[in-house]
Formats: structure tokens, C-alpha cells, sequence
């Protein structure tokens, strides 16, 4: 909320309203961080009649242009020492600068000032939880070019970024928190790979995407062998890493488009998207099936790892999750007595 240390009075009535308008845009269309570092530069250089604005923030010892309009446009993403500059003494004190002629003052540094093509500016701080993150600046190719009300203007529209930064930030831990608790909910901890609500999420929406675009894919349940064996003769630390293996193995033969879950124990799934007909989705499989099998390592003896595969496919084996789930399943069964039978 705009809340100046100054009585508003002391500046135009029209300088007031668009800086409230544009607070009141932020908080209405909820823009970025980076659109709000752009248009406040711009509506700096437009109430201070200045012939250029620009938001500079810290980065580590040096000062960076973030956003920059007018004759400093062309220097967008300049960086200046912080212990060189007027912007980096604003940060250090906290408080609104004033330069009357770049050539005479002291505190800026000259080769900056000269390489923008300014005179004159004004500096004032952005805060963000109470510490001092960088500078808003106009300047002017003349010198003393900025009064006391642009001062003051300057720092109303600080408190603007102020208030979107900190919005920015509870905007972005509640998305992170959202983010935590989706993977949370919908990932296999020991696998890293998707769980079963995932799966059957995704199942879902497989469906409804095949139907719209009157597609066909493929539902590949995936069996591990051998897992039995190993818990027994090794302990379930050996079996967790075999699993592990075949996950990993799974994640490197799946494309981008496909989705790979851990249904559970041993038991695995793959949604094969985009695969044309039946005869493509078997080729897939096949192709998934020769790469999981081969031995794994641990603790200096080889195990090995192999897997029972059963295809389904959309729509001629169902059209619906439960019927091309159980379609799925008694094709790996058959592939897994198959398998002990070759034995």
C-alpha cells in the first residue's frame, strides 16, 4: 500500500494517481517480478520527466542493471563495483541519493556515468525484508536535472517493487510447497519413479486424450524375476537395489512422452503414448523387455534382473482403465509362465 513518508500533497495529484493505478494493476493482473522491474523503470523516467530509469540490484560485490530505459537502455545488464557507485553507497546507507553533476560528485564512478551518457540522477533503495536489494535510478544527460518531489516520487514507486518482491517471494514458497507435496503424494521414495495414484492419474488422462484425438496406446504392466530369490538369499537391502536397478533401466528405455510408474513390491507400469497401432506398441515393448534384462553388481557378486511383460493396447483390448489393466496383467502372467517354462 502506498504509504509515503512525506505528505501526499507535496506531490502533483497526477503523479499520485498513476503510481497508485499501477499498484493497483499489480495487484490485479499479478505480474511477474521481471515485467515489474520493467514497467517501473518505466513509469520512473515517465513521472520524473528523466531521460532514462533504471532498476539496478545486487549482485555479490558489483551492482547489475536489471532493467534499464531511455539512454540507459543500451546498457542493460552494465555492472558496476558496489564500493564504486553512488548505487552501491545507497545500498550501504539506506537512504535516497541525490547527484547534481556526475563530473563534480565524488561518490559515483565516472566511467559509468559516461558510458550511459548521464549528468545528473537520483538514487533511492529497494528493500525486501527489511534489507537493501538494490536501487531504483533516473537520470538525466543534464545536470542538476531532478528536484526534492522526484525524490519523493522515486520512493513511492520503490515501495511498489517492495511490496511485488515480497509478494513474489510467498507466491513462489507456496508453488514450492505445492511442488513438495504433489512429489510427495505421487512419487515412489525408494525409485524416484511415479507411485501408483500417479499411475492411475495419468492412466486417466491417457484415456482422455486417446479418445479425443481417436489415438491408440500402449499399457505395459512390467513383473521383475528373480526378486524372491534375492530377498531370500541376500536380505532386502540387495532386493531394494535390484529394484532400483530396473527402475533406472526402465527411466533410460522410456521416452519423454512415456510414463513410468512403480505399481508396487516388484510390479512396475509403462503408458506408451503416440505408438500408431498394436504391431509398433509390441515392437516398444520388446525393445523395453531385451533392455531390462542383464546382471547387476552389489557388493562385488552379480545378480540377475529380468523382467515378465504384458501389452495392452488402446482401444482393442478396452477402452476403459480397469479392462486394459486387467488385459495387461494376464499377458504378463502368460509371459512369466512362458518365461519359467523355458527354463
Amino acid at each position: 500500500m502506498v504509504n509515503p513518508s512525506d505528505s501526499p500533497s507535496a506531490l502533483p495529484a497526477d503523479r499520485l494517481l498513476q503510481i497508485i493505478h499501477f499498484q493497483t494493476e499489480i495487484a490485479k493482473t499479478r505480474m511477474d517480478l521481471g515485467l515489474v522491474v520493467r514497467r517501473t523503470a518505466d513509469l520512473a523516467q515517465l513521472l520524473t520527466r528523466a531521460e532514462g530509469a533504471v532498476v539496478e540490484m545486487v549482485d555479490g560485490i558489483d551492482m547489475v542493471y536489471r532493467a534499464a530505459t531511455g539512454i540507459a537502455e543500451k546498457n542493460q545488464g552494465l555492472r558496476i563495483p558496489r564500493d564504486a557507485s553512488i548505487s552501491g553507497l545507497c545500498v550501504a546507507t539506506g537512504e535516497a541519493l541525490c547527484c547534481a553533476d556526475s563530473e563534480t560528485d565524488p561518490r559515483v564512478n565516472k566511467g559509468a556515468c559516461r558510458a550511459v551518457g548521464l549528468r545528473s540522477m537520483v538514487v533511492v533503495p529497494l528493500r525486501h525484508d527489511s534489507a537493501c536489494e538494490g536501487v531504483l535510478k533516473v537520470v538525466s544527460s543534464r545536470p542538476g536535472a531532478f528536484d526534492a518531489a522526484d525524490t519523493r516520487t522515486l520512493a513511492l514507486i520503490s515501495e511498489v517493487i517492495a511490496a511485488a518482491m515480497a509478494h513474489a517471494d510467498e507466491h513462489g514458497a507456496q508453488v514450492e510447497e505445492a511442488r513438495t507435496l504433489y512429489q510427495r503424494a505421487t512419487r515412489d521414495t525408494l525409485t524416484g519413479l511415479g507411485n501408483r495414484a500417479f499411475f492411475d492419474d495419468q492412466l486417466h488422462q491417457a484415456l482422455a486424450m486417446a479418445r479425443r484425438k481417436q489415438e491408440g496406446f500402449g499399457l505395459l504392466l512390467v513383473d521383475m524375476d528373480g526378486l524372491k530369490s534375492i530377498n531370500d538369499s541376500h536380505g532386502h537391502p540387495a532386493g531394494d537395489a535390484a529394484i532400483r536397478v530396473l527402475a533406472a533401466r526402465l527411466r533410460a528405455l522410456t521416452r519423454e512422452s512415456d510414463v513410468a510408474a512403480r505399481l508396487g513390491g516388484d510390479e512396475f507400469a509403462l503408458i506408451l503414448p503416440s505408438t500408431g497401432d498394436r504391431e509398433s506398441a509390441m515392437r516398444g515393448a520388446e525393445k523395453i523387455g531385451a533392455g531390462l534384462e542383464g546382471p547387476f553388481v552389489l557388493d562385488g557378486r552379480e545378480h540377475a534382473v529380468g523382467a515378465s511383460l504384458g501389452l495392452a493396447f488402446f482401444p482393442e483390448d478396452g477402452d476403459d482403465a480397469d479392462t486394459l489393466i486387467a488385459r495387461a496383467d494376464q499377458a504378463m502372467y502368460a509371459a512369466k509362465r512362458a518365461r519359467k517354462a523355458a527354463r
